[in-house]
């Protein structure tokens, strides 16, 4: 338990067990489950923590609590790793009114058969404590279809649900004055660029509503609470949102034999011969794609190469581009390289590809026929070269 605000008590917890977060993207440093606490006339409890740390949770809840009731709890997002306490908490307070929107009320039968003791708000709608006033927001879609904000205009605090959460646990501090956060902002591009991606429109949607609003403090439901530091977590999601690349090539390759390896060796090369300080490279086979995925977004150009296997891509390139097809990342300027043995066809169907997300292909594919010859260097210098030029 933490006192963040005028009473107001972080009462997350840290989960640095966690291996997989949604079974799926690497936790190497964990992450944090952030839940809210409003001491006032009226107790308000904003989103809960994963059942797994439910007795450390209740446990906090009731020391910020300090013997007083609890009137009202607050969900913001019904993702079960921000409501997984919800039935332990109603049955320890049977007399606490849960607040949602219509769309909460739905999954929060299904997930918890509970549809009793509701109190359902809509746009704008507000929730009076005493100082405090919650005035709430939907962000459908940021990243589930019930999210909702609620802001505190007493203190102009936003509780953000997932919105600039980021992965990592929180090593001693909570609020971004206290730790470290250069980790966690790197962090927040992977965090979006895995679970948020595909999400840009209603996000913009959000940030226009945010966009009148005194927002001083962001409280998300993951990783650091945002003061100091508010308008670098809001500008990394209008600049993903919107499409907006930074200055730098991502290389992702799939290669079988090392040909393939060679010709983005020699395309990195020409790039940075060229200016380009920035570049990622990944192998599809040893990278995860979490962490591809997130230089995808970081970067403006994005060079994929791979051989032709069984008449397609290679299958680690091919899985990713699906990735990428899912996320309808917007504009990146695309090139392309591939190699075959007796029959091409990888660099026809990356070039298909770009084609269908619409991106502006720079340079000519460099495309080689087994072994690597002076032309083949030639063509993959080529492409870098062009691929500088724009960046």
């Amino acid at each position: 338990m933490k006192k963040i605000a005028n009473d107001i008590y972080y009462v997350g917890v840290n989960d640095r067990r966690k291996t997989l977060f949604e079974n799926l993207w690497p936790l190497p440093q964990g992450i944090s489950y952030n839940s809210y606490l409003i001491a006032d006339t009226k107790t308000a409890l904003i989103d809960t923590v994963d059942a797994g740390y439910s007795d450390l949770f209740v446990a906090k809840v009731a020391g910020a609590l300090a013997g007083r009731p609890l009137d009202y709890l607050v969900v913001n997002h019904m993702e079960p790793d921000h409501s997984g306490s919800i039935g332990l908490l109603r049955r320890l307070y049977p007399d606490m009114r849960i607040v949602g929107n219509r769309q909460t009320f739905g999954m929060l039968a299904g997930f918890y058969g509970i549809a009793d003791g509701l109190h359902e708000v809509a746009e704008g709608d507000t929730l009076a404590l005493g100082r405090h006033c919650l005035t709430f927001y939907m962000a459908p879609m940021v990243h589930w279809p019930e999210v909702m904000m609620a802001f505190d205009a007493a203190d102009g605090i936003l509780f953000s649900a997932d919105a600039f959460g980021t992965y990592g646990a929180l090593d001693g501090g909570v609020t971004d004055s206290e730790i470290n956060v250069d980790r966690y902002m790197d962090e927040m591009i992977r965090y979006y660029a895995n679970i948020v991606g595909k999400y840009g429109n209603p996000v913009q949607k959000i940030l226009r509503k945010l966009s009148a609003l005194d927002v001083r403090t962001i409280c998300s439901t993951h990783g650091p609470v945002w003061s100091e530091r508010r308008a670098d977590a809001v500008g990394v999601y209008d600049r993903l949102s919107r499409g907006e690349g930074e200055p730098g090539v991502t290389v992702v390759y799939g290669s079988m034999y090392g040909h393939t390896e060679q010709m983005a060796e020699t395309v990195a090369a020409s790039l940075s011969e060229h200016g380009v300080r920035r570049i990622a490279m990944h192998d599809v086979s040893t990278a995860h794609a979490s962490y591809i995925l997130r230089d995808v977004f970081r970067y403006r150009g994005l060079i994929i190469g791979s051989p032709t296997y069984s008449g397609q891509l290679f299958p680690g390139v091919d899985a990713l581009l699906r990735a990428i097809e899912v996320r309808e990342v917007k504009n990146r300027l695309f090139g392309c390289f591939g190699s075959f043995t007796w029959a091409g066809a990888a660099v026809r169907h990356l070039t298909a590809f770009a084609e269908a997300m619409k991106w502006e292909t720079v340079g000519e594919p460099a495309e080689q026929k087994q072994a690597m010859t002076a032309e083949s260097y030639d063509r993959c210098r080529a492409l870098g070269r062009a691929m500088a030029a724009k960046i």
